[in-house]
């Protein structure tokens, strides 16, 4: 019996490595001769870095970088020596927890550390760079993290513009002369699920900015201050991206990275799955067993469980989800080759309870999809 445990992580609760873990002790315990492969994953989002490293045997290091306002953090990002890639996620410098709720300012957070990690990658010696940009605080358009990288921005008095989304409304030049010859030789590829362009109603500013703090009329500012942006890097730069389905993931950065760094879009579970090497386990496996926090219609927009059923299915391999509650809608994904999902909780308990149970419950779980299984291998 082959099982590949594939899930992600468990928001405020595991870590993909740790649900895995708990899932695998669970199957063990029914079936003790079973081959139990484990492939903690991530969709792009939070907990990315930690599961491609703990599939690929790669280091985390740590930057000191500037936060999304300017103050000094420590962010952590990942090294897979022997490919020469690194694995940034752009949260741990310019995310949206790391400023608390009174603070959130989308007109003056900037994304500034983002980049100083992709310099630091730079100086690693990085040929590919894989960026997931999930959670950010931001709403500059990427610019603070190409300042970063060396492009200069101006206002109409030949003055440095501050940190901010809104300052880009004042932008009256900006000069590449000073941009890190290194990104050129670099490979870029961004691990995302938004599909929104940079300005206009769906942009960057009216969907995502109100949770980073902006008001109705900062929106407006900004979703300007960004068209403004788009049209000077259209003067500068060989292809304007505005309007390319992603452009408006965090905050613009998406926009920046396409128009500086050529960089390309693919779902981040795609790109984790590429990684930790999953469609090679997946074949000559007997089950797939995947899971996440809340597993419900939105899964469908590229979340772990959806993209580990898809390779599964390539191998006509079997899904079964182990999730902390089943939300809405998640019916639909049985039509997405997902042919089995359990809910964690055994009872009534609290969030809490199930947050600081859950080793114990996914075990539980785990143990009852393998005597459901073995029950029904014997008929």
């Amino acid at each position: 019996m082959k099982i590949i445990i594939a899930p992600d992580s468990f928001k405020d609760s595991l870590s993909a490595e740790g649900v895995a873990q708990a899932i695998a002790a669970g199957l063990a315990q029914v079936w003790p001769d079973a081959q139990l492969i484990q492939c903690p994953m991530a969709d792009g989002g939070e907990g990315t870095v930690e599961s491609v490293l703990a599939a690929c045997n790669g280091q985390l290091r740590h930057q000191t970088v500037r936060g999304p306002l300017g103050a000094a953090v420590e962010a952590h990002w990942g090294w897979l020596a022997d490919s020469h890639t690194a694995i940034i996620e752009m949260a741990e410098a310019s995310g949206l927890q790391l400023v608390p709720p009174g603070q959130r300012d989308a007109c003056k957070t900037s994304t500034y550390g983002t980049g100083e990690l992709i310099r630091a990658a730079l100086d690693a010696g990085a040929e590919r760079i894989i960026l997931a940009i999930g959670g950010s605080a931001t709403n500059d358009g990427g610019a603070g993290a190409m300042q970063a990288l060396g492009v200069q921005l101006f206002d109409a008095e030949g003055q440095p513009l501050p940190p901010g989304g809104l300052a880009l409304a004042r932008l009256a030049d900006i000069n590449l002369d000073q941009l890190d010859p290194r990104l050129s030789q670099v490979r870029f590829d961004i691990a995302a699920d938004v599909n929104n362009p940079l300005c206009g109603p769906h942009g960057a500013s009216p969907i995502f900015g109100p949770q980073k703090g902006a008001s109705p009329e900062q929106v407006q500012q900004l979703d300007a201050a960004l068209g403004h942006f788009a049209d000077h890097c259209a003067n500068v730069l060989p292809k304007d991206v505005r309007d390319e389905p992603g452009s408006g993931a965090a905050g613009g950065l998406g926009f920046a990275a396409k128009a500086f760094l050529g960089a390309q879009f693919r779902a981040g579970v795609d790109v984790v799955a590429e990684l930790v090497g999953l469609d090679e386990a997946v074949r000559g496996a007997d089950l797939v067993i995947t899971g996440e926090g809340r597993f419900d219609a939105q899964t469908l927009r590229g979340k772990t469980p959806f993209g580990v059923a898809r390779i599964a299915q390539q191998h006509q391999v079997p899904v079964i989800v182990i999730a902390g509650t089943l939300g809405e809608g998640y019916e639909q994904m049985y039509a997405h080759a997902v042919d089995a999902a359990f809910a964690l909780p055994s009872g009534p308990m609290s969030l809490e309870q199930a947050c600081s149970e859950a080793p114990r419950l996914l075990s539980e779980r785990a143990a009852d999809i393998a005597r459901l299984w073995r029950i029904a291998s014997k008929r």
